[in-house]
Parts: C-alpha cells; structure tokens; sequence
C-alpha cells in the first residue's frame, strides 16, 4: 500500500453543485474511510469551498485514480481539475 494525495479544484461557479451532491460524497468517504487518511475542502478568499484536498491509502497509481473517479464529486462534474500524485510522509503523522 502507498499513499496518495488528490489535489481536486472546483469549477467556478460550482459552489451550489458541491452543496447538492455534498451528502453523496461524504456517505462515499465513509464508505472507504480505511483508505482516506485525510481529507478536507480548500477555501476561496471568502472561505468557501473550492475544492478538495485529499490523502488516500492504495494498491497503486491505478487503484487512487479509480477511486478519485468514483467520487460523487467528480460525477456530478464539480472538478475542473484533478491531480493524483504518489506522495510520501516525512514529518509528522496521519490519524
């Protein structure tokens, strides 16, 4: 297993989408809560959300991209971008 960060940012204008489909997600990440290690919205300057940050255990590059897919989020077509990256702890430790 390997650790994954899912840098995901929403579409302009998107905040009423994020709401709608909120429930979904949130019901979706605590369906897998043993792979989300951390996960949290990013906040514009009014300190909405507008987007997603998320930390992620999984088999491989593969795995952490289908389960970033699989989001209600990304469904509902809220991201307008979406980066998967292999990541690696160094300081400090995750819950």
């Amino acid at each position: 297993m390997a650790y994954f960060v899912l840098i995901c940012i929403d579409k302009l204008g998107a905040l009423e989408k994020r709401l709608a489909s909120r429930e979904a997600h949130l019901a979706y990440l605590e369906n897998h809560d043993g792979a989300v290690r951390l996960a949290g919205p990013f906040l514009d300057s009014e300190g909405k959300p507008a987007g997603s940050m998320l930390i992620v255990e999984a088999e491989d590059l593969a795995a952490a991209q289908a389960f970033a897919d699989a989001d209600p989020y990304a469904a509902a077509g809220l991201f307008e971008q979406v980066e998967v990256r292999a990541w690696r702890p160094t300081i400090g430790a995750l819950p």
